[in-house]
């Protein structure tokens, strides 16, 4: 299992407590056995005394018994607290590691995964791996251990019941592993309706509106039984293959206790065994059938746990290609030029700018324009550096943007995208999110600058108001313009609007531009438009025309 090599740096950095775990394990499987020899001594030194009265040495391997079963359960907790912690402790890296790297990644490496899929690298894949880690690691070494353990005594006892006895416990494995491995695959088809019916609902939920103006409820509630029957059927099956694992356990538990019960019952009549000899091996077998029967499970959690490593390693794999090269400090002033700029979408192929070049000195004001296609948004990805040019390159301040520090400069801009998007939280907390700790002033001033404060306190929490999910509660002006008020919070050098200004009246428009000429004097300004109306206050105007159409032309 090549992919969980990977892991191995983890084991290293947790190698004091997972030392700890295997000496917790050796301690609580040596006292788990010790005390079986003196259950046989129990049963035969009652056995020797017929009389009902106090025994001195049986209540003497009485207390040896419970002291030895304290100790095993004190051991087994130990166990537990290191090996199962240090699991849950890698669990805890490897999710922070996982998401670090989504941070990481550029714009185009989103468009090219499903975020369900990003979701459950995340989720279900790091569980699947942390179950090798704890479990999967701690089964296999204490059975390890136990059956070295309990082997020796087994001999000690007599070899022929041993052998007889232990013969049957890997073909039990074997053939548990085979029902897990069925298991495992039904489960996972038994995951994927699971799935289904949660696409289904939320789309309803989503399109309700649509359903009902459309007076579809019937249509929907029908296609939602279906997904339900078929989960059914799948939950059904796997119940049922469930079922045959324990039925198999107790099966063999039951033809190895008659095995026993046999050569045992033979060789006392014949005087070579004690009926205390054969107790032990009743106990010897009965402990040991657990953590055979766990063989089978763990090699399917570590053949998961394989898989998902796999995944989680070719997604930690990708390097991004936005990256940033500079720590220095230093000051931006918001000078920008275009020299030669061509973009392609790699998920698509189509070229979005086809060699493009201007200049806006710092303070000035930009307006774009154009149809539909003809790269003004991209421009405003490029500006934020959320995607690289493929050809050309973009000046800030005279220097490459991919020169700058990234940090920094994206500290440096403000950007307002064409789809508001807002977090399901409060709309103090959206408005201040740039900021660490804005206080509910700031956050008043800028809510009045971008003329939305005055929707904001008719609501009847104010700015304590949820929003909902991606800012359902709300109407599109007033997310359009809660939006605004983000970026103008921070008082950027550079202010982008990607066509943020639709869903507003002209009069609403017009304070809010009125508002950015007065508070932000010095900001270089880009306002990407369709209306004349956003674009006449700028300094210059950009009128893009889309790359297909020139080549039609």
């Amino acid at each position: 299992m090549n992919a969980l090599k990977t892991l191995n740096p983890y084991f290293w950095k947790h190698k004091v407590m997972l030392f700890w775990g295997f000496l917790f394990i050796v301690a609580s499987n040596f006292f788990n056995i010790y005390k079986v020899q003196f259950v046989g001594k129990s049963v035969d030194e009652i056995s020797k005394n017929q009389h009902f009265g106090f025994n001195k040495q049986v209540l003497i391997y009485v207390a040896i018994i419970v002291g030895s079963s304290l100790l095993t359960g004190f051991f087994t907790f130990m166990m537990r607290q290191t090996i199962i912690v240090a699991s849950r402790k890698i669990e805890y890296e490897l999710k922070n590691k996982i998401y670090r790297h989504y941070q990481e990644m550029s714009l185009t490496q989103y468009k090219k995964t499903n975020i369900g899929d990003l979701m459950n690298r995340l989720s279900e894949d790091v569980v699947a791996v942390r179950m090798y880690l704890g479990p999967g690691v701690m089964y296999v070494v204490n059975l390890m251990v136990l059956m070295i353990i309990t082997s020796i005594y087994m001999l000690n006892t007599d070899i022929q019941m041993t052998l007889w006895t232990l013969i049957p416990l890997p073909i039990l494995s074997f053939v548990i592993y085979k029902v897990s491995s069925i298991i495992n695959r039904k489960s996972k088809i038994m995951q994927k309706s699971q799935s289904a019916i949660s696409t289904f609902v939320q789309d309803s939920f989503s399109g309700i509106r649509v359903i009902k103006f459309f007076a579809k409820e019937k249509y929907i509630e029908k296609n939602y039984g279906l997904k339900v029957a078929d989960y059914q059927n799948k939950a059904l099956d796997l119940a049922k293959t469930e079922a045959y694992f324990f039925t198999i356990i107790l099966f063999v538990i039951g033809i190895l206790n008659v095995a026993i019960l046999l050569i045992g019952g033979s060789k006392f009549l014949a005087n070579e065994i004690s009926v205390g000899k054969i107790a032990d091996f009743f106990m010897y077998i009965n402990i040991l059938i657990w953590p055979f029967s766990m063989v089978g499970w763990v090699t399917s959690v570590n053949q998961r746990a394989d898989a998902s490593m796999s995944r989680i390693n070719e997604f930690l794999d990708a390097q991004t290609e936005i990256k940033n090269t500079n720590s220095a400090i230093y000051d931006i002033k918001g000078d920008i030029e275009f020299k030669n700029v061509s973009y392609t979408y790699p998920n698509t192929g189509l070229k979005a700018l086809d060699n493009l070049s201007f200049k806006i000195k710092a303070g000035e004001s930009l307006a774009i324009m154009g149809k539909t296609g003809s790269g003004k948004s991209t421009i405003a990805l490029l500006l934020c550096r959320l995607i690289d040019p493929t050809e050309g390159v973009i000046l800030v301040d005279g220097k490459d943007l991919r020169d700058h520090n990234l940090e920094i400069y994206r500290k440096f801009i403000g950007y307002i995208p064409q789809e508001s998007y807002l977090f399901s939280d409060t709309i103090e907390n959206n408005i201040g999110f740039p900021l660490e700790s804005p206080s509910l002033e700031t956050v008043i001033e800028f809510a009045k600058k971008a003329d939305v404060h005055k929707n904001i306190i008719e609501f009847k929490d104010q700015y304590k108001t949820m929003v909902g999910e991606r800012g359902v509660m709300l109407s599109g002006g007033q997310k359009q313009r809660i939006c605004i008020a983000r970026a103008m919070i921070k008082k950027p050098g550079i202010l982008i609007f990607d066509d943020s200004l639709s869903a507003l009246d002209t009069e609403t428009e017009e304070n809010i531009l009125q508002n950015i000429e007065k508070e932000l004097k010095n900001t270089t300004c880009i306002i990407i438009t369709h209306r004349e109306s956003s674009a006449k206050r700028a300094d210059k105007i950009l009128n893009l025309t889309a790359v297909q159409d020139q080549q039609s032309a």
